[in-house]
């Protein structure tokens, strides 16, 4: 039993489905079920869309959109495919969506979620044309979370009897396709975080009891370093969870955060490989008494240094740090880096203007606040002196430091 995850870049256009189709007969041994995200840089798309409803720009938008899916389709299939007739309903769906609607996470989840229900029809017909018997499944019908519309919590129990109801005998004659990044609470459809589809190829393995999980990416595996930041990173080959896990929550954007726990718990390798050579040597993520300790610089953009003083000047006790953590938590903010005085507590965080405005607002009356942005957090994991003075800030550029024996981390003004 497999489970493959294509993203975005390797679904981008008419020969990359068609190179997910030859890497799906090479590699694909069945059962197997294939995990898309949305084609390309859609989900920006839109994004974009949504943020110019109600000006001039909203109909080019929704054009451009619609042209860019339908130019892939008319490459892959003949012109009365059946096909284009589903694709005409997504884009008739997305009109209709009420995009006045005041809860704007939930709205943004309606228009967002479209991108992966249109790639994941237009791979799934394409699997059918080639003669890949297929299967196309709804994932929000069977995985389900909380109330939170993004970033869903994941409610573990029902969305593993629904999978193993809903799939397991389907997989035996047929591949399963699926979307990735989108589920369901009781309220409709959410999202399960940027980057979600790798996390949803990890629910279905672990609900499956797979053998193995391969993402297929852009790079060859996992590297040191994101290429766009550093140049000539080095593949590192054997990871074990823990330290993937440590990666992923320092900011590295290989696989979702949230991939690792589940099939650590299940000993699910996962395989990271090279969609555009898929008999390179991939890295794999499993279970290592010794695993491969190269530095690893990892950039997180976007940074909010966030400070809290107590008003009348007294101790930012355990009290006052529950009540922070609390409205944090309430906010989904998630700490990436802190530090505390006697009276003060500064924490790091991905900026949000919306949040930050709540966060302010809940705590005016009990601390002093002040924050920066546009900060830039690096993290250099297992560090050398060598890779600290080559990718070391400059002292007068950091706002936060912190080493311990194998991480050092710095915020610096980006």
């Amino acid at each position: 039993m497999q489970v493959f995850k294509f993203g975005g870049a390797s679904i981008k256009d008419a020969d990359a489905v068609k190179n997910v189709g030859e890497i799906i007969k090479l590699y694909g041994e069945r059962p197997l079920v294939v995990v898309v995200s949305a084609m390309g840089k859609t989900t920006r798309s839109l994004e974009r869309l949504l943020d110019s409803y109600g000006t001039d720009s909203f109909n080019a938008n929704y054009d451009t959109l619609k042209n860019y899916h339908l130019e892939i389709a008319r490459k892959l299939f003949p012109q009365n495919h059946s096909v284009f007739e589903e694709l005409a309903k997504y884009f008739n769906r997305l009109k209709e969506i009420d995009f006045g609607l005041k809860d704007r996470v939930l709205l943004h989840a309606q228009v967002v979620s479209l991108g992966e229900l249109i790639s994941s029809v237009i791979v799934f017909n394409y699997l059918q044309l080639i003669g890949l018997d297929s299967h196309w499944q709804y994932a929000p019908d069977v995985i389900k979370t909380n109330r939170l519309y993004s970033e869903g919590s994941l409610l573990w129990d029902e969305t593993e009897k629904h999978i193993v109801q809903t799939l397991e005998q389907v997989l035996k004659n047929r591949i399963v396709v699926t979307q990735g990044y989108i589920a369901s609470s009781p309220e409709g459809i959410i999202t399960l975080g940027k980057e979600g589809s790798d996390f949803t190829a990890a629910i279905f393995a672990s609900s499956l009891n797979a053998d193995k999980v391969t993402i297929w990416k852009d790079v060859p595996g996992i590297l040191n370093a994101d290429p766009k930041e550093i140049e000539d990173p080095v593949q590192m080959y054997k990871l074990d969870y823990k330290e993937a896990s440590e990666m992923t929550y320092y900011g590295a954007t290989v696989i979702h955060p949230k991939t690792i726990k589940p099939l650590a718990l299940k000993n699910i390798p996962l395989e990271v490989r090279s969609f555009d050579s898929p008999e390179a040597r991939p890295t794999i993520i499993h279970r290592y008494e010794e695993s491969e300790r190269e530095p690893s610089i990892i950039y997180k953009h976007n940074q909010c240094l966030f400070s809290f003083k107590v008003l009348d000047y007294t101790f930012v006790d355990e009290e006052n740090l529950a009540t922070i953590f609390k409205v944090l938590h309430d906010l989904n903010l998630p700490i990436n880096m802190m530090q505390n005085s006697a009276i003060s507590l500064s924490v790091c965080f991905n900026y949000d203007e919306d949040k930050v405005k709540s966060l302010l607002a809940k705590l005016a009356n009990r601390f002093t606040m002040y924050y920066n942005t546009g900060l830039k957090l690096v993290t250099i994991k297992n560090f050398t002196e060598e890779t600290l003075q080559k990718y070391g800030p400059a002292p007068e550029e950091v706002l936060l430091e912190q080493r311990t024996r194998t991480n050092y981390r710095v915020l610096v003004r980006s």
